[in-house]
């Protein structure tokens, strides 16, 4: 009796581990959240970095466009950077959002990397990327005319991103 009180907890212990396992080997870490996708922008109003006045993330109307959300402590951001100014040279209209950062660090960011965006919103709190979903930076949102999001990547932008996005924006 005592052998089998000694080896409960060691049982318990490696049922808890195959239970943790099993749950465990189901989830796709490669799942990325996309709730936003196929839903408006949200009517998030953040001050802008260029004079602190209050603009939005939406641009209806205006035709497809992306959101690219950035930090100027992010290092993965300063690798994307040479593609998002090479979109900017093809014409596609982005808003940046400065994501828990401070606006002196990220105007020293943009001076150092290149300023892709038509527009950049300081989101001091976060308030924008809870309201966007975001899960880490950078994150990069397409929205249609009608102000819907699209699409969602979240890692830097690769080539093929580029081109793909910049043929979505010209449509």
């Amino acid at each position: 009796m005592r052998r089998v009180l000694a080896l409960a907890p060691v049982g318990a212990l490696l049922g808890l581990g195959l239970l943790f396992a099993f749950f465990g080997l189901r989830d796709d870490p490669r799942y990325l959240p996309r709730a936003m996708v196929g839903k408006p922008v949200p009517e998030v109003t953040l001050p802008t970095l260029a004079d602190g006045l209050p603009d939005t993330l939406a641009a209806p109307g205006k035709g497809p466009y992306l959101i690219n959300v950035f930090a100027s402590w992010c290092a993965p951001c300063e690798v994307e950077a040479p593609i998002l100014v090479a979109l900017k040279d093809q014409g596609v209209p982005i808003i940046g959002v400065a994501y828990k950062d401070e606006p002196v660090k990220t105007r020293a960011f943009l001076a150092r990397t290149g300023d892709p965006y038509t527009r950049v919103l300081v989101d001091r709190q976060g308030r924008a990327g809870i309201d966007l979903g975001v899960s880490g930076v950078p994150e990069t949102y397409l929205v249609d005319g009608a102000g819907r999001i699209i699409d969602k990547i979240s890692a830097p932008l690769s080539e093929d991103d580029a081109r793909r996005l910049a043929a979505e924006v010209r449509r």
